[in-house]
């Protein structure tokens, strides 16, 4: 440039400096349209034409270089960068280094995707052997624990009855007993003394009836002491009678017994039955003079069951305890009546 300077004449100097402009002082423009610019329409609001004083600045030279055309598939945005001549390199450069960069990066999973799992799904970490010593069975199996030792005969004994033993002379109240026994019109049989010290039970002078008045009979004959005995024929007289004749007009003609006397202790307790001590009686049934029979039963007729109810509550008083069907499964085809002594003098009635 600075020989050329030199070399050219005035003019010559003139007419480059209005008309050349260096390379490097404006940007190249693409001699083809950028494919992401629309086109503007043309019409009535077309752009004006630059004066033709901007025409004279493009460079005409013939030493100018022309860039070549660009291709007309669009580059893209990230390839888009504004060269100057003599930066071709440079920008080839960081192109490459870019598109490289671009391409080795992972691409990013879209959004609400999960992730593939790997192709090896990772081994758990293994827990220590620990080796859990053999617990043997121990030499002799533990027994198990002894249950209380049944309720023996030694118990039983603890009745103050149990020791009650016939005299050489029966008492004053035996006879007494057995007077009123006459005046009642029942017929009975002296019978000798039970007595068992084993388990406890014991008469000292117990009677076996075979009638409960003048025209009441009782089968099979109980054993019984003879109060209970005198209990009986006045619950036959006093109670029955009356409720027979009151429900279906007929006399009392027979009581059928099911137990008197029985040496065992009372049932799911430890202490003996009043049976024992022949001071309780169970009545299976009645007869009345016309021949009708009435069993007691969980569910009687209406009409016998009205008898039965009448009959066990005016029992209730007469005799200590009284029992019946609905009191347990063991009371169910009876009533039990007994004399047993309880605290007061009071009752124990179901």
């Amino acid at each position: 440039m600075a020989v050329t300077a030199l070399l050219a004449t005035p003019a010559d100097a003139r007419h480059r400096h209005r008309h050349y402009a260096p390379p490097t002082s404006r940007v190249e423009q693409p001699l083809t349209p950028r494919v992401d610019q629309p086109l503007e329409a043309r019409g009535k609001h077309r752009l004006k034409r630059k004066p033709a004083r901007q025409k004279a600045l493009d460079p005409t030279p013939a030493d100018v270089p022309v860039p070549e055309p660009r291709p007309t598939d669009a580059p893209s945005t990230q390839d888009r960068v504004t060269q100057t001549p003599g930066s071709n390199g440079a920008s080839d450069r960081f192109d490459e280094e870019k598109s490289g960069r671009t391409m080795q990066a992972r691409p990013e999973p879209a959004d609400g995707a999960e992730p593939e799992p790997p192709a090896v799904a990772p081994a758990p970490t293994p827990k220590p052997d620990i080796t859990e010593p053999d617990v043997e069975p121990p030499a002799v199996a533990p027994q198990p624990p002894r249950k209380p030792a049944d309720t023996g005969a030694g118990k039983m004994l603890a009745d103050p009855r149990s020791a009650d033993l016939p005299g050489d002379k029966m008492p004053d109240g035996e006879v007494a007993c057995r007077e009123r026994l006459k005046t009642l019109g029942v017929e009975f049989e002296e019978h000798k003394a039970e007595s068992n010290p084993e388990i406890g039970c014991s008469i000292p002078y117990p009677i076996v009836l075979k009638t409960l008045g003048k025209s009441i009979d009782i089968a099979p004959g109980p054993e019984l002491n003879c109060a209970m005995a005198e209990a009986a024929a006045r619950f036959a007289a006093d109670i029955v009678q009356p409720a027979a004749k009151a429900e279906f007009g007929a006399d009392l003609k027979s009581i059928g017994q099911a137990s008197a006397f029985v040496c065992r202790p009372r049932h799911g307790a430890g202490k003996l039955s009043e049976h024992a001590f022949g001071n309780a009686l169970d009545i299976a049934g009645f007869t009345l003079s016309d021949g009708k029979k009435i069993e007691v039963g969980p569910v009687p007729p209406e009409k016998e069951g009205r008898f039965l109810n009448a009959v066990r509550k005016a029992a209730c008083g007469p005799f200590k305890t009284v029992l019946g069907p609905g009191a347990d499964a063991d009371h169910s085809l009876h009533f039990h009546l007994d004399l047993e002594p309880r605290r007061h003098g009071g009752t124990f009635c179901q």
